[in-house]
């Protein structure tokens, strides 16, 4: 139970520590959001708790493919908050986009014989 409670307060603390650090600076907070803590933390996470280096790699290789269609939610949010549509149409309709995307890249990806 420790453990458990341990691993929530560190990944709790990485995230406010980011939107903490971007209110100060969207640069600083944009470069600490973009290292990929919360992979490294799933990885390092999953590995104490199986010691299975063959769920690490499946694990590394489905964030990889999945970080593509990630990439959807970064470009629609600021377009349409750049045109002044309200940020929490905005914020739902890119997370939309982003599930959207999510669906096609796997589809696809079935379609080649690739599972995530």
């Amino acid at each position: 139970m420790t453990y458990l409670v341990l691993k929530f307060l560190i990944t709790s603390i990485i995230i406010v520590a980011v939107s903490e650090i971007a209110k100060q600076s969207s640069f600083f907070g944009s470069i600490l959001a973009s290292i990929p803590l919360v992979s490294v933390l799933a990885i390092t996470w999953l590995y104490l708790d199986t010691k299975d280096v063959s769920r690490v790699i499946d694990l590394s290789n489905g964030i990889l493919w999945l970080v593509i269609p990630s990439l959807t939610f970064f470009i629609i949010l600021p377009v349409l908050l750049k045109y002044g549509i309200s940020f929490y149409i905005s914020l739902s309709f890119s997370i939309v986009a982003t599930i959207i995307s999510y669906y096609s890249l796997i589809k696809v990806l079935n379609k080649f014989g690739i599972e995530i």
